[in-house]
Protein backbone atom coordinates (compact mmCIF):
# COMPACT_ATOMS: atom_id res chain seq x y z
CA UNK A 1 0.00 0.00 0.00
CA UNK A 2 1.33 3.48 -1.21
CA UNK A 3 1.15 5.98 1.76
CA UNK A 4 0.98 9.51 0.59
CA UNK A 5 0.04 13.01 2.29
CA UNK A 6 -3.30 14.91 1.18
CA UNK A 7 -1.83 17.73 -0.85
CA UNK A 8 -2.11 19.27 -4.59
CA UNK A 9 -0.24 17.48 -6.97
CA UNK A 10 0.42 19.74 -10.80
CA UNK A 11 2.30 16.91 -12.57
CA UNK A 12 1.00 18.48 -15.69
CA UNK A 13 -2.07 17.28 -17.53
CA UNK A 14 -0.80 15.53 -20.82
CA UNK A 15 1.78 14.15 -18.96
CA UNK A 16 0.02 12.34 -16.09
CA UNK A 17 -2.88 11.21 -18.41
CA UNK A 18 -0.89 9.40 -20.86
CA UNK A 19 1.90 7.98 -18.73
CA UNK A 20 -1.36 6.14 -16.60
CA UNK A 21 -2.79 4.68 -20.00
CA UNK A 22 1.42 3.78 -20.42
CA UNK A 23 1.20 1.57 -17.34
CA UNK A 24 -1.80 -0.39 -19.08
CA UNK A 25 -4.35 1.23 -16.60
CA UNK A 26 -6.73 0.25 -19.06
CA UNK A 27 -8.28 -3.15 -21.27
CA UNK A 28 -8.93 -1.29 -24.37
CA UNK A 29 -5.44 1.06 -24.51
CA UNK A 30 -6.63 2.74 -27.91
CA UNK A 31 -9.88 3.33 -27.26
CA UNK A 32 -9.10 5.40 -23.86
CA UNK A 33 -6.41 7.38 -25.62
CA UNK A 34 -9.20 8.12 -27.72
CA UNK A 35 -11.14 8.96 -25.03
CA UNK A 36 -8.45 10.87 -23.03
CA UNK A 37 -7.84 13.15 -26.08
CA UNK A 38 -11.67 13.61 -26.98
CA UNK A 39 -12.62 14.34 -23.52
CA UNK A 40 -9.55 16.93 -22.72
CA UNK A 41 -10.33 18.65 -25.88
CA UNK A 42 -13.85 19.28 -24.87
CA UNK A 43 -13.41 20.07 -21.46
CA UNK A 44 -10.57 22.44 -22.09
CA UNK A 45 -12.66 25.48 -21.25
CA UNK A 46 -13.93 23.43 -17.98
CA UNK A 47 -10.50 23.78 -16.86
CA UNK A 48 -10.46 27.05 -16.75
CA UNK A 49 -12.84 27.74 -13.84
CA UNK A 50 -10.95 24.53 -12.10
CA UNK A 51 -7.90 25.77 -12.35
CA UNK A 52 -8.60 29.02 -10.90
CA UNK A 53 -9.86 26.71 -8.16
CA UNK A 54 -6.57 24.60 -7.28
CA UNK A 55 -5.09 27.87 -4.99
CA UNK A 56 -7.74 27.14 -2.46
CA UNK A 57 -7.05 25.39 1.01
CA UNK A 58 -8.43 22.43 1.34
CA UNK A 59 -11.73 21.48 3.02
CA UNK A 60 -12.02 23.35 6.27
CA UNK A 61 -14.54 20.68 7.99
CA UNK A 62 -12.34 17.97 9.61
CA UNK A 63 -12.46 14.30 8.05
CA UNK A 64 -15.24 12.08 9.54
CA UNK A 65 -17.75 9.81 8.53
CA UNK A 66 -20.62 11.07 11.45
CA UNK A 67 -23.51 13.13 11.00
CA UNK A 68 -22.31 15.45 13.60
CA UNK A 69 -19.47 17.32 11.21
CA UNK A 70 -22.18 17.12 8.25
CA UNK A 71 -24.29 19.97 10.18
CA UNK A 72 -21.02 21.57 11.90
CA UNK A 73 -20.67 22.79 8.29
CA UNK A 74 -23.58 24.75 8.02
CA UNK A 75 -22.18 26.58 11.20
CA UNK A 76 -18.61 26.93 10.16
CA UNK A 77 -19.67 28.59 7.08
CA UNK A 78 -17.96 28.22 3.39
CA UNK A 79 -15.15 29.64 1.06
CA UNK A 80 -16.21 31.48 -1.86
CA UNK A 81 -18.87 30.21 -4.30
CA UNK A 82 -18.19 29.44 -7.77
CA UNK A 83 -19.92 31.40 -10.20
CA UNK A 84 -20.44 29.72 -13.75
CA UNK A 85 -21.90 32.70 -15.46
CA UNK A 86 -18.61 34.60 -15.26
CA UNK A 87 -16.82 31.97 -16.90
CA UNK A 88 -17.18 31.15 -20.74
CA UNK A 89 -17.55 27.58 -21.96
CA UNK A 90 -19.49 24.97 -23.01
CA UNK A 91 -22.27 22.92 -21.32
CA UNK A 92 -20.71 20.02 -19.66
CA UNK A 93 -22.85 16.61 -20.97
CA UNK A 94 -22.65 13.31 -19.34
CA UNK A 95 -21.94 11.28 -22.16
CA UNK A 96 -18.72 13.35 -22.34
CA UNK A 97 -17.99 12.78 -18.53
CA UNK A 98 -18.83 8.75 -18.85
CA UNK A 99 -16.78 8.40 -21.83
CA UNK A 100 -13.49 7.55 -20.04
CA UNK A 101 -15.36 4.84 -18.79
CA UNK A 102 -18.16 3.75 -21.12
CA UNK A 103 -16.38 -0.06 -21.69
CA UNK A 104 -16.54 -0.24 -17.98
CA UNK A 105 -20.34 1.21 -17.75
CA UNK A 106 -21.49 -1.58 -21.04
CA UNK A 107 -20.09 -4.47 -18.81
CA UNK A 108 -22.30 -3.27 -15.78
CA UNK A 109 -25.46 -2.57 -17.57
CA UNK A 110 -25.27 -6.04 -19.30
CA UNK A 111 -24.63 -7.90 -16.03
CA UNK A 112 -27.73 -5.84 -14.05
CA UNK A 113 -30.85 -7.13 -15.36
CA UNK A 114 -29.21 -10.71 -15.34
CA UNK A 115 -28.59 -10.56 -11.83
CA UNK A 116 -31.82 -9.82 -10.72
CA UNK A 117 -33.74 -11.86 -13.15
CA UNK A 118 -31.72 -15.35 -13.16
CA UNK A 119 -32.76 -16.87 -9.69
CA UNK A 120 -35.97 -14.71 -9.56
CA UNK A 121 -37.87 -15.14 -13.53
CA UNK A 122 -40.87 -13.70 -12.03
CA UNK A 123 -39.07 -10.70 -11.66
CA UNK A 124 -37.88 -10.23 -14.62
CA UNK A 125 -40.43 -8.44 -16.43
CA UNK A 126 -39.98 -5.59 -13.30
CA UNK A 127 -36.35 -6.03 -13.57
CA UNK A 128 -36.82 -4.95 -17.41
CA UNK A 129 -38.42 -2.07 -15.94
CA UNK A 130 -36.17 -1.11 -13.49
CA UNK A 131 -32.89 -1.36 -15.45
CA UNK A 132 -34.35 -0.28 -18.65
CA UNK A 133 -35.74 3.26 -17.24
CA UNK A 134 -33.25 5.44 -18.72
CA UNK A 135 -31.29 5.53 -15.30
CA UNK A 136 -28.17 8.36 -15.63
CA UNK A 137 -26.28 5.30 -13.75
CA UNK A 138 -24.06 8.33 -12.34
CA UNK A 139 -22.90 5.89 -8.85
CA UNK A 140 -21.81 3.32 -10.69
CA UNK A 141 -20.07 5.91 -13.23
CA UNK A 142 -18.51 7.83 -10.00
CA UNK A 143 -17.28 4.00 -8.61
CA UNK A 144 -15.40 3.85 -12.00
CA UNK A 145 -14.08 7.42 -11.74
CA UNK A 146 -12.50 6.92 -9.12
CA UNK A 147 -11.17 3.34 -9.04
CA UNK A 148 -9.24 4.85 -12.04
CA UNK A 149 -8.62 7.92 -10.85
CA UNK A 150 -6.88 6.13 -7.42
CA UNK A 151 -5.30 3.43 -9.31
CA UNK A 152 -2.43 5.36 -10.36
CA UNK A 153 -1.60 6.59 -6.81
CA UNK A 154 -1.48 2.42 -6.22
CA UNK A 155 -0.17 1.28 -9.56
CA UNK A 156 -2.83 -0.58 -10.38
CA UNK A 157 -2.66 -1.76 -14.38
CA UNK A 158 -6.31 -2.64 -13.98
CA UNK A 159 -9.28 -2.12 -12.19
CA UNK A 160 -10.12 -5.03 -9.71
CA UNK A 161 -13.12 -7.86 -9.84
CA UNK A 162 -14.02 -5.82 -6.73
CA UNK A 163 -13.99 -2.88 -7.86
CA UNK A 164 -16.78 -3.76 -10.58
CA UNK A 165 -18.68 -5.84 -7.99
CA UNK A 166 -18.86 -2.78 -6.42
CA UNK A 167 -20.22 -0.81 -8.89
CA UNK A 168 -23.13 -3.23 -9.38
CA UNK A 169 -24.12 -3.18 -5.77
CA UNK A 170 -24.19 0.59 -5.21
CA UNK A 171 -25.98 0.64 -8.49
CA UNK A 172 -28.50 -2.65 -6.89
CA UNK A 173 -28.35 -0.38 -3.67
CA UNK A 174 -29.47 3.26 -5.28
CA UNK A 175 -32.69 1.45 -7.63
CA UNK A 176 -33.84 -0.92 -4.56
CA UNK A 177 -34.79 2.10 -2.98
CA UNK A 178 -35.96 3.97 -5.31
CA UNK A 179 -38.67 1.56 -6.30
CA UNK A 180 -39.39 1.55 -2.38
CA UNK A 181 -39.64 4.91 -2.38
CA UNK A 182 -42.18 5.02 -4.97
CA UNK A 183 -44.39 3.03 -3.06
CA UNK A 184 -44.22 4.79 -0.18
CA UNK A 185 -45.24 8.08 -1.82
CA UNK A 186 -47.30 6.32 -4.52
CA UNK A 187 -45.40 8.08 -7.13
CA UNK A 188 -46.87 7.37 -10.47
CA UNK A 189 -43.86 8.12 -12.59
CA UNK A 190 -40.17 7.33 -12.45
CA UNK A 191 -37.96 8.79 -15.45
CA UNK A 192 -40.25 9.95 -17.53
CA UNK A 193 -42.05 5.81 -17.20
CA UNK A 194 -44.58 4.26 -15.22
CA UNK A 195 -43.23 3.18 -11.80
CA UNK A 196 -42.79 -0.19 -10.88
CA UNK A 197 -45.65 -0.18 -8.32
CA UNK A 198 -47.60 1.04 -10.89
CA UNK A 199 -47.33 -1.62 -13.52
CA UNK A 200 -47.16 -4.74 -11.20
CA UNK A 201 -48.32 -3.84 -8.23
CA UNK A 202 -47.25 -2.84 -4.77
CA UNK A 203 -46.59 -6.31 -4.01
CA UNK A 204 -44.05 -6.91 -6.91
CA UNK A 205 -42.29 -4.00 -6.40
CA UNK A 206 -41.39 -4.05 -2.70
CA UNK A 207 -40.31 -8.06 -3.03
CA UNK A 208 -38.14 -6.64 -6.20
CA UNK A 209 -37.24 -3.75 -4.03
CA UNK A 210 -36.58 -6.06 -1.34
CA UNK A 211 -34.50 -9.16 -3.21
CA UNK A 212 -32.20 -6.65 -4.62
CA UNK A 213 -31.29 -5.06 -0.85
CA UNK A 214 -30.86 -8.84 -0.51
CA UNK A 215 -29.02 -10.01 -3.39
CA UNK A 216 -26.54 -6.74 -2.76
CA UNK A 217 -25.76 -7.64 0.72
CA UNK A 218 -24.92 -11.13 -0.66
CA UNK A 219 -22.85 -9.83 -3.05
CA UNK A 220 -21.37 -7.07 -0.61
CA UNK A 221 -20.30 -9.80 1.74
CA UNK A 222 -18.21 -12.27 -0.97
CA UNK A 223 -16.39 -9.20 -1.42
CA UNK A 224 -14.75 -10.02 2.50
CA UNK A 225 -13.72 -6.89 2.39
CA UNK A 226 -14.56 -5.25 6.42
CA UNK A 227 -13.96 -1.81 5.93
CA UNK A 228 -16.25 -1.37 3.09
CA UNK A 229 -18.92 -3.85 4.28
CA UNK A 230 -19.27 -1.70 7.23
CA UNK A 231 -19.52 1.22 4.83
CA UNK A 232 -21.88 0.20 2.72
CA UNK A 233 -24.15 -1.38 5.57
CA UNK A 234 -24.34 1.81 7.25
CA UNK A 235 -25.75 3.13 3.60
CA UNK A 236 -28.78 0.40 3.61
CA UNK A 237 -29.14 1.62 7.84
CA UNK A 238 -29.04 5.50 6.53
CA UNK A 239 -31.76 4.52 4.05
CA UNK A 240 -34.23 3.48 6.49
CA UNK A 241 -33.12 6.41 8.78
CA UNK A 242 -34.16 8.98 6.30
CA UNK A 243 -37.17 7.73 5.26
CA UNK A 244 -38.00 7.51 9.41
CA UNK A 245 -37.08 11.50 9.66
CA UNK A 246 -39.04 12.34 6.67
CA UNK A 247 -42.22 10.70 7.77
CA UNK A 248 -41.73 12.37 10.88
CA UNK A 249 -41.34 15.96 9.61
CA UNK A 250 -44.43 15.91 6.81
CA UNK A 251 -45.79 19.19 6.64
CA UNK A 252 -43.57 20.48 9.21
CA UNK A 253 -43.06 23.94 8.84
CA UNK A 254 -40.19 24.34 11.92
CA UNK A 255 -37.89 22.08 9.99
CA UNK A 256 -34.52 23.44 10.25
CA UNK A 257 -32.41 23.56 7.39
CA UNK A 258 -29.53 21.39 9.26
CA UNK A 259 -32.21 18.59 10.16
CA UNK A 260 -33.50 18.62 6.49
CA UNK A 261 -29.19 18.47 5.22
CA UNK A 262 -29.31 14.96 7.60
CA UNK A 263 -32.26 13.76 5.91
CA UNK A 264 -30.66 14.43 2.46
CA UNK A 265 -27.94 12.85 3.93
CA UNK A 266 -29.16 9.81 5.04
CA UNK A 267 -31.53 9.50 1.90
CA UNK A 268 -28.97 10.50 -1.33
CA UNK A 269 -25.35 11.36 0.12
CA UNK A 270 -24.56 8.84 2.11
CA UNK A 271 -24.49 5.75 -0.79
CA UNK A 272 -22.67 8.47 -3.27
CA UNK A 273 -20.12 9.27 -0.68
CA UNK A 274 -19.65 5.04 -0.07
CA UNK A 275 -19.15 4.49 -3.30
CA UNK A 276 -16.87 7.08 -4.10
CA UNK A 277 -14.58 6.00 -0.76
CA UNK A 278 -15.13 2.43 -1.76
CA UNK A 279 -13.76 2.67 -4.78
CA UNK A 280 -10.42 4.48 -3.14
CA UNK A 281 -10.56 1.46 -0.45
CA UNK A 282 -10.59 -1.34 -3.41
CA UNK A 283 -7.65 0.92 -5.34
CA UNK A 284 -5.12 0.36 -1.88
CA UNK A 285 -4.39 3.67 -1.51
CA UNK A 286 -3.90 5.30 1.86
CA UNK A 287 -6.52 5.99 4.32
CA UNK A 288 -6.22 10.13 3.93
CA UNK A 289 -7.33 9.68 0.57
CA UNK A 290 -10.25 7.48 0.83
CA UNK A 291 -11.54 9.69 3.38
CA UNK A 292 -11.12 12.56 1.22
CA UNK A 293 -13.40 10.26 -1.42
CA UNK A 294 -15.55 10.08 0.88
CA UNK A 295 -15.67 13.38 1.45
CA UNK A 296 -16.19 14.24 -1.98
CA UNK A 297 -18.72 12.11 -2.41
CA UNK A 298 -20.65 13.76 0.45
CA UNK A 299 -20.53 16.56 -0.61
CA UNK A 300 -21.65 15.86 -4.20
CA UNK A 301 -24.44 14.25 -3.55
CA UNK A 302 -26.09 16.97 -0.57
CA UNK A 303 -25.14 19.67 -3.56
CA UNK A 304 -27.32 16.58 -6.14
CA UNK A 305 -29.86 16.35 -3.40
CA UNK A 306 -30.38 20.44 -3.61
CA UNK A 307 -30.34 20.88 -7.12
CA UNK A 308 -33.45 18.37 -7.52
CA UNK A 309 -35.15 20.08 -4.91
CA UNK A 310 -34.33 23.25 -6.94
CA UNK A 311 -35.38 21.52 -10.31
CA UNK A 312 -38.41 20.45 -8.47
CA UNK A 313 -39.87 23.85 -8.57
CA UNK A 314 -38.14 25.10 -11.66
CA UNK A 315 -39.05 22.67 -14.50
CA UNK A 316 -42.21 21.17 -15.83
CA UNK A 317 -43.28 17.59 -15.16
CA UNK A 318 -42.62 16.52 -18.42
CA UNK A 319 -38.75 17.84 -18.01
CA UNK A 320 -38.33 16.01 -13.70
CA UNK A 321 -40.07 12.97 -15.53
CA UNK A 322 -42.92 13.12 -12.45
CA UNK A 323 -45.49 15.70 -11.22
CA UNK A 324 -43.97 19.14 -10.68
CA UNK A 325 -44.17 20.17 -6.74
CA UNK A 326 -44.53 16.43 -6.10
CA UNK A 327 -42.57 17.06 -2.76
CA UNK A 328 -44.21 20.09 -1.31
CA UNK A 329 -47.88 18.57 -2.33
CA UNK A 330 -46.81 15.15 0.14
CA UNK A 331 -45.44 17.13 2.65
CA UNK A 332 -41.79 17.18 1.97
CA UNK A 333 -40.46 20.34 2.92
CA UNK A 334 -37.07 20.87 0.87
CA UNK A 335 -34.39 23.64 0.88
CA UNK A 336 -36.15 26.19 -1.48
CA UNK A 337 -39.48 25.78 0.84
CA UNK A 338 -37.52 25.96 4.16
CA UNK A 339 -35.42 29.43 3.08
CA UNK A 340 -38.87 30.98 1.74
CA UNK A 341 -40.76 30.19 5.01
CA UNK A 342 -38.48 32.52 6.73
CA UNK A 343 -39.54 35.33 4.57
CA UNK A 344 -43.31 34.60 4.10
CA UNK A 345 -45.68 33.48 7.02
CA UNK A 346 -48.22 33.25 4.14
CA UNK A 347 -46.17 30.03 3.13
CA UNK A 348 -46.86 28.21 6.35
CA UNK A 349 -50.67 28.77 6.69
CA UNK A 350 -50.77 26.94 3.41
CA UNK A 351 -48.43 24.44 4.12
CA UNK A 352 -50.16 23.52 7.61
CA UNK A 353 -53.74 23.43 6.01
CA UNK A 354 -51.93 20.12 3.52
CA UNK A 355 -53.01 22.43 0.51
CA UNK A 356 -57.20 22.27 1.26
CA UNK A 357 -57.85 24.78 -1.01
CA UNK A 358 -58.30 25.15 -4.39
CA UNK A 359 -55.01 26.12 -6.09
CA UNK A 360 -53.50 26.79 -2.96
CA UNK A 361 -50.68 24.56 -4.50
CA UNK A 362 -49.57 26.44 -7.22
CA UNK A 363 -49.68 29.74 -4.81
CA UNK A 364 -47.29 28.18 -2.71
CA UNK A 365 -44.89 27.28 -5.27
CA UNK A 366 -45.33 30.70 -6.46
CA UNK A 367 -44.54 32.02 -3.19
CA UNK A 368 -41.32 29.88 -2.98
CA UNK A 369 -40.37 31.45 -5.89
CA UNK A 370 -41.31 35.09 -5.34
CA UNK A 371 -39.66 35.19 -1.58
CA UNK A 372 -35.70 33.94 -2.81
CA UNK A 373 -36.56 30.29 -1.64
CA UNK A 374 -34.57 29.32 -5.24
CA UNK A 375 -31.44 31.68 -5.11
CA UNK A 376 -30.52 30.52 -1.65
CA UNK A 377 -30.78 26.99 -2.61
CA UNK A 378 -28.85 27.37 -5.19
CA UNK A 379 -26.35 29.45 -3.46
CA UNK A 380 -26.60 26.55 -1.01
CA UNK A 381 -25.99 23.98 -3.62
CA UNK A 382 -22.74 25.74 -4.83
CA UNK A 383 -21.09 25.99 -1.58
CA UNK A 384 -21.44 21.92 -1.42
CA UNK A 385 -19.85 21.99 -4.28
CA UNK A 386 -16.95 23.73 -3.32
CA UNK A 387 -15.92 21.65 -0.71
CA UNK A 388 -16.59 18.96 -3.26
CA UNK A 389 -13.57 20.76 -5.97
CA UNK A 390 -11.20 20.97 -2.67
CA UNK A 391 -11.53 17.54 -1.60
CA UNK A 392 -10.43 15.85 -4.90
CA UNK A 393 -7.14 17.69 -4.33
CA UNK A 394 -5.50 15.08 -3.23
CA UNK A 395 -5.63 13.25 -6.74
CA UNK A 396 -3.01 13.60 -8.78
CA UNK A 397 -3.81 15.34 -12.35
CA UNK A 398 -5.56 13.09 -14.67
CA UNK A 399 -8.88 12.67 -17.29
CA UNK A 400 -10.45 11.01 -14.32
CA UNK A 401 -9.97 13.43 -11.54
CA UNK A 402 -10.86 16.20 -14.69
CA UNK A 403 -14.14 14.63 -15.03
CA UNK A 404 -14.53 13.80 -11.05
CA UNK A 405 -14.31 17.94 -11.15
CA UNK A 406 -16.76 18.28 -14.06
CA UNK A 407 -19.33 16.22 -12.07
CA UNK A 408 -19.42 18.84 -9.72
CA UNK A 409 -19.76 21.82 -12.38
CA UNK A 410 -22.27 19.48 -14.27
CA UNK A 411 -24.39 19.13 -11.50
CA UNK A 412 -24.53 23.19 -11.13
CA UNK A 413 -25.23 23.43 -14.55
CA UNK A 414 -28.57 21.83 -14.05
CA UNK A 415 -29.98 25.18 -12.23
CA UNK A 416 -27.85 28.24 -13.87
Amino acid sequence: MMSMTCHNLDFGFTKTVFDLYACGCSSNASFCRSSVRNYAKSSSSSRKLVDRRRGIALCRVSSTNTPATLLSEVAQGVPPLLDLKKESRRPISLKNLFELVADDLQTLNQNLQSIVGAENPVLMSAAEQIFGAGGKRMRPALVFLVSRATAELAGLKELTMEHRRLAEIIEMIHTASLIHDDVLDDSNMRRGQETVHQMYGTRVAVLAGDFMFAQSSWYLANLENLEVIKLISQVIKDFASGEIKQASSLFDCDLKLEEYLLKSYYKTASLIAASTKGAAVFSGVDSTVTQKMYEYGKNLGLAFQVVDDVLDFTQSAEQLGKPAGSDLVNGNLTAPVIFALEKEPKLRDIIESEFSEPGSLNEAIELVKSCGGIERAQELAKEKADLAIQNLQCLPESAFRLALEDMVLYNLERID
